[in-house]
């Protein structure tokens, strides 16, 4: 997949864009994700307009279908879960209540969950990325 014009990816794990309204992913490390000018160092929750750091465990084994279940409360078009430093997948029935209501959900590793995001964020769209560290 070929980054937009306004979104590339340098040296690294940090990113560069123009200017893109709503909270973007500047930098991701195993454990920090960079939202604007914010270092937060626990799992998150982050769309374009607010940053929820209550809403998710710590680790991916403590995840269940609860904490996804309340990301439906932000009226997402698409959600995008990133499961820490590996690519692991949750439950099916976790996410089956999203997909028969039409919204899409993404699951990848932390770091292509965040370069995920914020594609979709520059394309305009009501992304909600759940992010795990670690």
């Amino acid at each position: 997949m070929s980054l937009p014009p306004r979104l590339r990816m340098v040296s690294g794990m940090r990113f560069a864009q123009e200017k893109i309204e709503g909270y973007t992913i500047r930098a991701y490390a195993p454990d920090a994700i960079t939202v604007n000018e914010e270092v937060i160092r626990t799992s998150v929750v982050v769309t374009p307009g607010q940053i929820l750091t209550d809403w998710l465990p710590e680790r991916f084994e403590e995840l269940d279908a609860t904490h996804l279940a309340r990301l439906e409360e932000l009226n997402p078009e698409i959600i995008v879960i990133g499961t820490g430093d590996k690519l692991r997948f949750p439950e099916p029935h976790f996410t089956a209540g999203f997909l028969m209501q039409g919204i899409g959900v993404e699951v990848m590793d932390t770091n292509a969950a965040c370069r995920t995001y914020n594609i979709l964020l520059s394309e305009d769209r009501n992304v909600v990325a759940a992010l795990m560290l670690g």
